[in-house]
């Protein structure tokens, strides 16, 4: 019975929207991940390369002090795969969205307020009800 009962909570653990949402962001953030890699691939490492000879940055500025080496291109490589990808996920799903958010605010009517009625629509609406209340 035990069995049973861990089974049926482990169901509506994994039935919830939660898991299933987050499984949804999983699979999308993998596939999201593709395009950030070929946008690097195919534009930014040869874009780096033409412009400082290597298709990154981690070895520039790198020097030996001490026999300890310093390598401050590493640490600018960091920041700009950073960068990178920070722009990507910016520009590819923030500002449409954004954009689709506005477009949908925009459309919005908003709710009328409500008024006083005349007396004719206080008449109207009296003789209405009395005529649904006859059978």
């Amino acid at each position: 019975m035990e069995a049973l009962q861990m089974l049926k909570g482990f169901k509506e653990f994994i039935m919830r929207g939660n898991v299933i949402d987050l499984a949804v962001a999983f699979v999308i953030g993998a596939a999201f991940v593709k395009i950030v890699e070929a946008l690097v691939a195919g534009l930014i490492t040869p874009l780096i390369a033409a412009i400082f000879g290597k298709p990154d940055i981690s070895d520039v500025w790198a020097f030996t002090l001490n026999n300890s080496e310093f390598r401050i291109g590493l640490i600018l490589q960091a920041i700009f795969n950073f960068l990178t990808v920070a722009a990507a996920v910016y520009f590819v799903i923030v500002v449409p969205l954004n954009k689709l958010a506005e477009r949908r605010k925009r459309g919005e009517v908003p709710a009328p307020e409500d008024e006083a009625l005349t007396t004719e629509q206080q008449l109207l609406t009296e003789i209405r009800d009395s005529l649904r209340l006859r059978p």
